[in-house]
């Protein structure tokens, strides 16, 4: 598997090509024999599916990242209502589909080893759900290439599990909204949906209230997950709620977007509300707030949150030379802490 989505740089080479705006103005931190290119290449889609050489269907499964999360109650069913805004990063999983009779997956990279049993894997499930609801679905082989951290809140595999139906969709000729597809990601897992289009938006619920996607600038962003796993179960029971609690005055509040699209009004917007999560698997894990104190005292840092349950932080920074310096720095600090510079869009 390469680098590339139809011809098209994947991973840190798009975040760079692809950035549009980073607060400072347009190109801001390229080098100036660069900006010209810069701004004239197409904005990048994350979901995009490109055919490699080889025939095979491709996508990447980028990293989903809860901007805000705040949790309004648990429901009768057991289930927390939460609202969030997510971004999506350049740091991603790779996923290919080979054309074939039957359904399998094969599962390497970095973080293979924590992805879990290849029986078990969300990629297998969302393709069966997928193949249980239209009879005759062409299907094959997929290859997953694991880049991201696993049970780190950042979504990885149910993002997976999403590109593969992305990938499903395009074998079979069907619309990314067909509803099959969407029946099938909700099937899966509460955040697959918000991952079929990995765009900016808003998510309530459980997950399966998907909004529309938001116009959102591209974030110099620097994710961090300091090498723990955080049971999702375990974070969400430190709340204390029974099933029908609500959260004590607590109501929805809405992302505005009369303020118009700069980069000081989203900061402003996410600074407003929280991740309702993070104390809780702070409790848990307390080296998540090592990591994020390692970010609040980087250069260029404007806000460093917790993303879902944890672990995995972020920072948003000035520019991608400053979340660039700052992963340099924290690398050579924790060489066992995954660290990752990216664009949020």
């Amino acid at each position: 598997m390469t680098g590339f989505v139809d011809g098209r740089p994947s991973d840190d080479a798009a975040d760079l090509l692809s950035r549009r705006e980073t607060g400072r103005g347009r190109g801001d931190g390229l080098p100036a024999p660069l900006r010209a290119r810069f701004l004239a290449k197409p904005r990048f889609d994350l979901g995009e599916v490109g055919i490699s050489d080889q025939g095979c269907l491709r996508t990447r499964a980028p990293a989903k990242v809860n901007l805000t999360l705040q949790v309004l109650g648990r429901r009768a069913d057991g289930y927390h209502e939460l609202e969030s805004l997510v971004a999506f990063a350049g740091a991603a999983d790779l996923l290919e589909l080979r054309p074939g009779p039957d359904l399998g997956l094969t599962v390497e990279g970095p973080t293979a080893g924590a992805a879990g049993p290849t029986g078990d894997n969300l990629v297998l499930k969302a393709a069966r759900g997928l193949a249980g609801r239209l009879p005759g679905l062409k299907l094959g082989t997929f290859h997953l290439t694991k880049r991201l951290p696993a049970a780190a809140g950042i979504g990885g595999g149910s993002s997976d599990a999403a590109g593969a139906l992305r990938l499903l969709a395009r074998l079979n000729g069907l619309p990314a909204d067909h509803p099959a597809v969407i029946e099938a990601a909700r099937e899966t897992g509460a955040d697959v949906p918000v991952c079929l289009d990995p765009r900016a938006r808003m998510m309530r619920g459980a997950g399966e209230e998907v909004g529309s996607a938001l116009s959102l600038l591209p974030l110099a962003a620097l994710l961090i997950n300091p090498g723990v796993a955080v049971p999702t179960g375990a974070v969400f029971q430190r709340l204390g709620l029974a099933p029908g609690d609500a959260m004590p005055e607590r109501e929805p509040r809405r992302v505005r977007h009369d303020q118009g699209p700069t980069t000081d009004a989203i900061l402003a917007t996410i600074r407003s509300l929280s991740n309702d999560l993070e104390a809780p698997a702070l409790a848990l894990a307390p080296v998540i707030g090592v990591a994020l104190d390692r970010l609040r005292g980087a250069d260029g840092c404007r806000l460093a949150r917790m993303s879902g349950s944890g672990a995995t932080v972020f920072g948003l920074f000035d520019d991608c030379h400053a979340a660039a310096r700052a992963a340099s720095a924290v690398r050579a600090e924790q060489p066992r802490w995954w660290v990752k510079p990216t664009l949020l869009r």
